[in-house]
């Protein structure tokens, strides 16, 4: 337990907490209000997103400058913003489909496919021990799976299972490609130009999809202040979520943050007790010590970063002119000795 350690474990828990406060207020809006406006919610997120950090790329000069960023990488913004839009959407349109359970074992797809396009895009290099706390993680969230069954709380069987199994594996591997897009950006870049233009575009395709998809569901909103309070706690919380990640993120990796925030379906579970009369179990409190103990194991040895092959050949090249070099100037001096 070094501090780094404990720093990463408090962070990611952070993340886990904003993540469970955006749950909350979601189930709260749908089993209270019946309001279910998933892309309106994120909308409101990325409009957050755009007033705060593209403003400041606005502000910025030279390489920086928004004009600059858009004119060079517009159209890789645009793809990283529909990822990050649409894996919002098809992982909350899933629950309408599918099981509680499904969704929470399928959203785990997202890790391997994580940890793979690290390897051949960001060059991360996993020792036996990583993957060893990757199936410990998992194995703590088929605990947590076995307890919601035991508690019932997969009940609602979903209207078609397959569809929303489907889209629960087609969000969870979108959200990757954003994962390992945000951990090149901060790393490489900057985080507010990752929040930038994920705010720009985000709000630019949310916006569309909210006025072709959810028209009529948000016309038949009876507003009160109740109703407005929930909206802004949830954008509150995914403005904080997205905010804080990077920072996390840069620190760790993205693997790391998606092991570490395992634990936001628990800390749910424990403010639905009080909420929505959810039943207890003691499995609960094993599944979140099991993810616990994969995630310390995980953040307990570093990654390694392998170097791109084209930079190994000028170093060879260079030795291989220093020795030619070495073997010049002792033939050279042979030979002088000799005439001697």
């Amino acid at each position: 337990f070094s501090r780094n350690i404990l720093k990463t474990i408090a962070l990611g828990q952070m993340l886990s907490l904003f993540i469970c406060g955006t749950a909350i207020t979601s189930q709260y809006l749908a089993e209270k209000y019946k309001v279910n406006t998933p892309m309106l919610q994120s909308f409101i997120n990325y409009c957050l997103l755009f007033l705060t950090y593209t403003a400041i790329l606005a502000f910025r000069s030279g390489i920086d400058n928004l004009l600059y960023i858009l004119k060079r990488k517009w159209w890789k913004y645009i793809l990283l913003g529909l990822a990050d839009v649409e894996a919002n959407y098809l992982i909350v349109r899933a629950y309408q489909y599918t099981t509680l359970t499904s969704v929470q074992l399928l959203d785990c797809f997202g890790i391997p496919v994580l940890m793979a396009l690290s390897w051949f895009i960001l060059h991360a290099r996993y020792r036996v021990v990583h993957f060893v706390a990757v199936a410990v993680c998992l194995l703590g969230v088929g605990t947590m799976v076995g307890a919601d069954i035991l508690a019932g709380r997969e009940n609602n069987s979903g209207s078609d299972v397959l569809i929303g199994d489907i889209l629960v594996l087609l969000g969870a591997s979108l959200y990757a490609v954003s994962n390992v897009c945000e951990e090149y950006i901060v790393k490489k870049l900057s985080r507010e130009e990752f929040l930038g233009m994920v705010g720009l575009f985000g709000t630019i395709i949310s916006s569309v999809q909210v006025l072709i998809i959810e028209y009529q569901d948000i016309a038949n909103i009876h507003w009160d202040w109740k109703i407005a309070l929930l909206f802004v706690a949830f954008a509150l919380c995914m403005f904080c979520l997205y905010s804080f990640m990077p920072l996390v993120i840069k620190a760790t990796s993205a693997t790391s943050v998606n092991l570490g925030i395992l634990t936001a379906d628990l800390y749910s579970l424990f403010f639905g007790l009080f909420l929505f009369g959810y039943k207890f179990s003691g499995l609960y409190i094993l599944s979140f010590t099991v993810i616990m103990v994969g995630f310390i194991l995980y953040c307990s040895t570093p990654m390694r970063t392998a170097e791109p092959a084209e930079s190994s050949v000028p170093s060879v090249t260079v030795i291989g002119i220093d020795n030619l070099g070495l073997k010049i100037e002792e033939n050279l001096q042979e030979t002088h000795s000799e005439d001697l």
